[in-house]
C-alpha cells in the first residue's frame, strides 16, 4: 500500500485547475462578446434611456473624445457579455471550491449558483428601473440656470456600469450570510447581535460603491440591510456544519453502529466464533491501537480510510476522512479531500 501522502496534489495543480476554469470563463465571455458587438449601439441606446428621458429639451449626450462613439458601445458590449455569462462564471468558481466541501454541502452548489445569479440580476434591474430614474431626475433638476446638461457618453457609461455591478454584488448579501452560517464561521445569534454594525457598514459600503450623492448611497444601503435580514431568516432552513467535537462524536457513534451491524450480519457472528480474517481481508477490525501512541492519529486515519475504501466500506471511510478534515494539518486535509473526491467517483 502506497503512502497516502503521495496522493496529495501539489499546490501548482490547484493553480492549474484555477487557470483552466478562468480560461473557460474568458472563452465563454469572448463568444458572447462577438455575438453582442454588432448590437452595441442599440444596447447603448437602451442603457442611456433613463438619462435621455430627463435631459432638457433640445439637449443630447455628447462625445468629447474622437474614438468615443466607437469605444463606448464596444465597451458596453463587453460588459454586457460579462453580465450575461454570470451564471457560467459563478458555476466555475463554485466547482473550484466544491472539493473542499462536505458531501451535504456540495449539494448546495447548484441552488446557491442559481440564487446567486438571480440576486445579481435583481440588483442590476433594481438599479436600472428604480435607482437610475431617481438619480438622473435629481441631478438634471439641480443644474444651475444657464448650464446645459450634456453628458459625455464615455463618462455616462462608466457611471452606470459602476452602479450595475455595485448593486448586483450588494444583492449577494443573503448568499454570503447563509454561507458564513452553514460553514460554522459564525451563528445567526452573533450576526443578529451585530445588526447595528451591519447597518452602519451597509451605508459605508454604499458610500464607496456609489457616486457621491445621498440618494444612490441610501438606495444601496437599505436593500443590503433588508437582504441581510432575509439571509438570517433563510439560514434556518440549511444544515449548519457542526463543531469538531460534535462531528467527532457523531462519526464515532455512526462507525460503532456500522461495525455492530456488520458483525451481526457476518457468518462469524452467527456461529458465535471469533473472526479470524486477516488484516488485508478486514482492515477496519485489525487496527493496532498502539500505533496511535507513536504515529499521528490523522495519518493513521488516512491509511485506514484507504484500506476501507479498497474493502468497499465507503461509509466508514468517509467518516474517518471527515474527522481528518476537522483535526488534520493542511497536508492531511488536502489528502483527505483527494480521497473523498475519489470516493465520489466510485
Amino acid at each position: 500500500m502506497s503512502d497516502p501522502l503521495n496522493l496529495e496534489q501539489p499546490f501548482f495543480k490547484h493553480l492549474l485547475e484555477l487557470r483552466d476554469r478562468l480560461i473557460r470563463i474568458v472563452a465563454v465571455i469572448a463568444v458572447a462578446f462577438l455575438g453582442l458587438f454588432a448590437f452595441g449601439n442599440d444596447i447603448y441606446t437602451m442603457v442611456a434611456e433613463p438619462l435621455m428621458r430627463h435631459l432638457p429639451a433640445g439637449t443630447s449626450m455628447i462625445a468629447t473624445e474622437v474614438a468615443s462613439p466607437f469605444l463606448a458601445p464596444m465597451k458596453l458590449s463587453l460588459f454586457a457579455a460579462v453580465f450575461l455569462t454570470i451564471p457560467f462564471t459563478l458555476y466555475q468558481f463554485w466547482a473550484f471550491v466544491a472539493p473542499g466541501l462536505y458531501q451535504h454541502e456540495r449539494r448546495l452548489v447548484i441552488p446557491l449558483v442559481i440564487s446567486s445569479t438571480l440576486l445579481f440580476y435583481a440588483g442590476a434591474l433594481f438599479a436600472f428601473y428604480v435607482v437610475f430614474p431617481l438619480i438622473f431626475a435629481f441631478l438634471t433638476s439641480t443644474a444651475p440656470e444657464g448650464v446645459a446638461v450634456m453628458t459625455d457618453i464615455g463618462r455616462y457609461l462608466d457611471f452606470v456600469l459602476a452602479l450595475f455591478f455595485a448593486f448586483g454584488i450588494a444583492f449577494e448579501v443573503p448568499i454570503a450570510t447563509i454561507i458564513l452560517i452553514i460553514m460554522g464561521v459564525t451563528t445567526r445569534e452573533k450576526l443578529a447581535r451585530a445588526r447595528p454594525y451591519v447597518i452602519v457598514g451597509a451605508f459605508v459600503i454604499g458610500m464607496f460603491l456609489t457616486p457621491p450623492d445621498m440618494i444612490s448611497q441610501t438606495l444601496l444601503a437599505l436593500p443590503m440591510w433588508v437582504l441581510f435580514e432575509l439571509g438570517l431568516v433563510m439560514s434556518r432552513f440549511f444544515k449548519v456544519r457542526k463543531p469538531a467535537a460534535d462531528a467527532d462524536a457523531d462519526d464515532e457513534n455512526e462507525q460503532a453502529s456500522d461495525d455492530e451491524a456488520a458483525s451481526n450480519d457476518s457468518p462469524a457472528a452467527d456461529s458465535k466464533e471469533p473472526n479470524d480474517a486477516s488484516p488485508e481481508q478486514n482492515p477496519a477490525r485489525h487496527f493496532d491501537p498502539a500505533e496511535v501512541e507513536s504515529t499521528d492519529i490523522n495519518a493513521i486515519r488516512l491509511k485506514q480510510a484507504l484500506q476501507l475504501r479498497d474493502g468497499g466500506e465507503l461509509k466508514t471511510a468517509r467518516a474517518l476522512l471527515y474527522r481528518v478534515l476537522e483535526e488534520g494539518n493542511p497536508d492531511q486535509i488536502n489528502v483527505a479531500r483527494n480521497i473523498l473526491a475519489q470516493l465520489d467517483d466510485l
